[in-house]
């Protein structure tokens, strides 16, 4: 009678995660959608596509709830108050109309379904894919730093000035525009890195989670800090080679590498060089760790 009563309860549950999963679907598979081929066409705005890192980001967090399912199904069922302060929030925003809105309704949703169902013990288990899922989701936020990019774009500038004058080309600086051979290239905030720097950080929070190292507070800030030079020199001779181009009349190769599948393979390049990059600064931390007890006998 007991294993009765537990196998009908299962099946409920099932069916209730199920109903859960389908009206989420019906809700937000069209959202999905329209990001999805946003980032793909590059068809909506610049500011949806410096979140664009929500193709590899979404897919991994949908992932990584699936991996975690048997831990979910585990936690007691309890609810937290909040979840239906976030539902409510959620609903609102979706049934507002506003595109901004009904794009955080989506995180929204799920951070209150999670604390609806389990509480703040299953927030917590999910808490990582959500913050994937919520840095992937488009805002205004990168509109809102622009005016803020400035300096970096001067600097940008500046530096890829100097590293053509080396090279024995005739180049003028002026603020944030770069004159070669008569012809101006303007370091604009989207050519400043920004999305570049946006994707770099977020894919570094994912191998850092992939290799468990995001429990060592040294390994991250050493490799987001190098992660983060690596995307503004990387960009740096992405400026640079395209001032170059432009300057010497290579329209082919300026397009290509600026807004052609020159720029995604240039990008995909620079993201690979992290995985080595956290494998040396692993490497160096645990050689450390074993040589400082050897110090200490």
């Amino acid at each position: 009678m007991q294993i009765q009563r537990q196998f009908k309860n299962t099946n409920t549950s099932q069916l209730i995660s199920l109903a859960i999963l389908g009206i989420l679907l019906l809700l937000y598979a069209p959202l999905l959608l329209h990001w999805w081929e946003g980032w793909v066409k590059k068809s909506i705005s610049i500011e949806h596509e410096y979140f664009s890192h929500g193709i590899i980001g979404l897919p991994f967090a949908g992932y990584l709830c699936w991996m975690n399912r048997k831990k979910w199904q585990r936690l007691p069922n309890t609810s937290h108050p909040l979840g239906i302060v976030l539902l409510a929030v959620a609903g609102i925003f979706y049934l507002s109309g506003v595109s901004e809105w009904v794009n955080i309704s989506f995180p929204a949703m799920l951070a209150g379904l999670c604390l609806w169902f389990k509480g703040i013990p299953g927030l917590k288990l999910q808490g990582f894919p959500l913050i994937l899922v919520l840095l992937a989701t488009p805002t205004s936020v990168p509109y809102l730093i622009t005016p803020y990019t400035l300096p970096l774009q001067s600097f940008i500038a500046g530096t890829a000035g100097f590293i053509l004058s080396q090279l024995g080309m005739q180049v003028i600086v002026d603020g944030i525009n770069i004159y070669v051979g008569g012809r101006i290239v303007e370091v604009a905030p989207y050519c400043a890195g920004l999305k570049m720097l946006f994707t770099t950080l977020y894919v570094g929070l994912m191998l850092l989670y992939w290799t468990d190292a995001l429990s060592s507070r040294r390994k991250s800030l050493w490799f987001l800090s190098i992660a983060v030079l690596i995307s503004v020199s990387a960009n740096i001779v992405r400026n640079t080679l395209l001032s170059f181009f432009h300057g010497t009349g290579q329209e082919g190769a300026f397009h290509w590498l600026h807004d052609g599948w020159g720029g995604d393979l240039y990008s995909a390049i620079m993201l690979l060089s992290l995985v080595p990059t956290l494998n040396w600064i692993d490497k160096s931390f645990s050689e450390v760790s074993e040589i400082q007890p050897e110090g200490e006998g």
